[in-house]
C-alpha cells in the first residue's frame, strides 16, 4: 500500500508532510495501566498549563489552524482534532480510555499538538492519496453524523475518502478485531525532516510495544 500527496495540496502548502506507519499482526484491546496512567497525568498537566493561556496560543495548534485556513476551511468552525482534544481538556472534560489504539493515538496527538489518524488497513483498498476535498463529498464520521469534506484535507483509498485531520470516517475505524492498521501523522510543515522521522518512529515503537506485531514507517513530503 502506497500513499501520495496531491500536487494541488503541495501547491497550497509547499512544506506539507505526513508520517505514514503500517502495522501487521497487532492485538488491540484495553489499554495497559501504564498507558491509562500516562494519559490521565498528561491531561492534568495540560489543564494546569492552559489556566493562563488560550489553546490557540500553542504553536502546534496555531500552525494547524493556519493549514485549515489555507486549504479553505474556517478553523473557528472546523477545529482540527488536536485542537478539539485540547479544548476538552481546558474544560476538564478529560478523555476516557477507549481502547489501546485510540488511547495511544490521543496521547501522541496531545504530546505533539497535531492530528493523527489510525485506520484498519483491512478495510482499505488500493493505494492512498492525501488531497483537498471537493464540494459534495462527505462521509459518516466518528462524531456520529455526516460530515462535508469540501476544502478539508482528506485521505482516500480506491473506495473514496476515509480520513481527515478534522474527523475520521466510521468505515475504517480501528476496533478490537483489527489485526493490521495504518497511521497517518499530520506533521507540522515547518518541522525538519530528521526530527519528523524521530517523532514518527517513537510513535511506532510505543504502538508496537503495546500491540505487538511489526511496524514500518516513512515520512512523505511535498
Amino acid at each position: 500500500m502506497e500513499i501520495a500527496i496531491s500536487p494541488e495540496l503541495c501547491k497550497q502548502i509547499p512544506h506539507f508532510k505526513i508520517g505514514f506507519i503500517t502495522y501487521k499482526n497487532i492485538e488491540v484491546g484495553q489499554s495497559p495501566q501504564m498507558v491509562k496512567g500516562r494519559l490521565q497525568l498528561f491531561q492534568e498537566s495540560i489543564y494546569f498549563d492552559l489556566e493562563d493561556k488560550n489553546v490557540t496560543d500553542l504553536d502546534g495548534i496555531k500552525e494547524w489552524r493556519q493549514i485549515f485556513k489555507t486549504a479553505g476551511k474556517d478553523p473557528n468552525r472546523y477545529r482540527h482534532s488536536a485542537e478539539a482534544l485540547y479544548r476538552r481538556i481546558k474544560k476538564q472534560n478529560y478523555l476516557q480510555p477507549v481502547n489501546s489504539s485510540i488511547d495511544i493515538n490521543n496521547f501522541f496527538s496531545l504530546e505533539y499538538q497535531i492530528p493523527i489518524g489510525v485506520y484498519d488497513a483491512d478495510k482499505l483498498s488500493g493505494d492512498l492519496a492525501i488531497r483537498v476535498g471537493k464540494e459534495g463529498e462527505k462521509y459518516n464520521g466518528l462524531n456520529g453524523r455526516p460530515n462535508s469534506l469540501a476544502n478539508l484535507i482528506i485521505s482516500e483509498d480506491a473506495e473514496g475518502p476515509f480520513g481527515s485531520p478534522f474527523v475520521d470516517s466510521e468505515r475504517t475505524a480501528v476496533t478490537v478485531y483489527t489485526k493490521n492498521a495504518i497511521q497517518i501523522v499530520y506533521l507540522r510543515p515547518l518541522l525538519e525532516t530528521g526530527q519528523a522521522e524521530k517523532m514518527v518512529e517513537s510513535l511506532m515503537n510505543m504502538y508496537t510495544q503495546v500491540h505487538g506485531g511489526e511496524g514500518n514507517f516513512k515520512v512523505i513530503g511535498c
